[in-house]
């Protein structure tokens, strides 16, 4: 639906709402599937034993899961984009602050996935005509993302349906192709070997950070589920799927390849090429990361526009477009990657606390559509208590991450001091209010 105030697609109305469960099972599903995902299960091992991996995986996927279906649960009730939703804890100033980081998170998260894409389709075609441009390459995948995130949540989710088919078949076919070449069951026999510095609660707490990274887009695109039960099931099922899946699927190939005596990898396009099935590998891990490439930029297109309400839809899309080719050319961008899924658990995970905790404990009052046409330059009063419980989460975050880390990971523990924070503070405010009005 187009806003005058907002633009293009910024509303999930009810009579034009598409996501029913399979939809939004393929949905998350699509987004998650994908190569970055792979790489961080690539991480886990040989650290941990490939049996603990999985079900590390399994765990910290149905756990970190959580919010990311509250929120989404309250993008599908309102019909509100995530950016969108943070006025009410935060007050419009605040949420613009939410909405730059969100922003400027997102953009470097599509410098990744456009790099990525660009190393895949450039193989691809080298593979099949000796043609080698990985700068073109990247600005192709670029201009295809933006092309289909003009097309809106419509577009994206007929694209999503596809290639999540797509993508478990060509995940099942690779596979099988690994079984055929390697030995699969000695991944169980493989001793754990400290190599990457991951614990136990490292490991979950990666995890955990992953599903936390998707929360700031999950109202995006929830907010067009036709009812709570495809938002919250078909959320649940699709993240958690796809992301055993992928991480698993990159614990094994790390596993195989240290076995192998390779180099660590988590591309199986490494294993398998020499087998001449490097094509088809090379094919999953493209379609995987132009997918959530889309979904990066949508979602950052509209953070922008929760900052600069009436700015057209098309505008921020071109322009973090081309910001997104740009940073995909970064000399050594992707060595920054585990930093930078700590760094995503630092700034989204307490911003997040407040908002969820604000939505189902403290009020619902004024989750309507009036915030997305609201020209009130006051924010709410609780505003302060926000600000303040998600500087002292993000603080907390940064200690425990980058100084003294703690044994089960620092994901958890800020979400939900975070949060506690936020709720007492809340209840000593209208506490006070009371007395003073008594």
């Amino acid at each position: 639906m187009r806003n005058p105030l907002l633009g293009q697609d910024t509303l999930g109305d009810e009579q034009t709402r598409s996501l029913k469960l399979f939809g939004t099972i393929a949905l998350w599903l699509g987004a998650n599937v994908v190569v970055t995902t792979i790489l961080t299960g690539m991480l886990l091992v040989p650290d941990l034993r490939f049996s603990t991996a999985l079900g590390t995986v399994f765990i910290g996927s149905v756990v970190g899961a959580i919010p990311l279906v509250l929120v989404g649960l309250m993008g599908q009730r309102t019909g509100l984009p995530s950016m969108v939703l943070t006025r009410r804890a935060y007050g419009p100033t605040g949420s613009r602050l939410i909405s730059l980081v969100n922003m400027s998170v997102l953009i470097a998260w599509s410098w990744i996935q456009a790099l990525l894409a660009g190393m895949s389709l450039n193989y691809a075609v080298q593979a099949a005509t000796g043609y080698d441009n990985l700068a073109l390459m990247t600005v192709v995948c670029e201009v295809i993302v933006v092309c289909i995130v003009l097309r809106g949540h419509i577009g994206i989710e007929r694209v999503e349906r596809w290639v999540a088919s797509a993508m478990v078949i060509l995940a099942a076919v690779v596979v099988y192709e690994l079984s055929r070449h390697y030995e699969l069951g000695s991944l169980l026999q493989m001793s754990p070997d400290p190599h990457n510095g991951i614990t136990l609660g490292i490991a979950f707490d990666i995890v955990v950070a992953t599903a936390f990274s998707w929360i700031s887009s999950s109202a995006d695109y929830n907010r067009n589920c036709v009812d709570g039960r495809a938002a919250v099931a078909g959320t649940w099922i699709g993240y958690v799927a796809a992301t055993v899946i992928a991480m698993g699927l990159g614990a094994a190939v790390s596993g195989l390849s240290i076995m192998g005596g390779m180099a660590q990898t988590y591309d199986p396009t490494k294993l398998l090429a020499e087998y001449g099935f490097g094509f088809p590998a090379a094919l999953v891990i493209f379609f995987s990361v132009m997918t959530t490439n889309v979904m990066a930029v949508y979602s950052a297109t509209l953070s922008c526009m929760n900052v600069a309400p009436g700015m057209a839809f098309w505008k921020p899309a071109l322009a973090i477009g081309v910001v997104s080719v740009v940073g995909a050319l970064i000399p050594g961008i992707l060595d920054q990657f585990q930093n930078f899924l700590l760094l995503i658990g630092a700034l989204f995970i307490p911003a997040f606390a407040v908002m969820i905790v604000d939505y189902y404990l403290v009020t619902r009052q004024g989750y309507d559509r009036e915030l997305l046409t609201a020209r009130r330059q006051v924010g709410p009063a609780t505003a302060p208590v926000a600000i303040a419980a998600y500087a002292a989460g993000a603080l907390l975050a940064a200690y425990w991450t980058l100084v003294a880390p703690l044994s089960i990971g620092a994901s958890l523990p800020v979400f939900v001091i975070t949060g506690g924070l936020y709720w007492i503070g809340t209840q000593v405010f209208v506490a006070q209010s009371k007395q003073s009005q008594a």
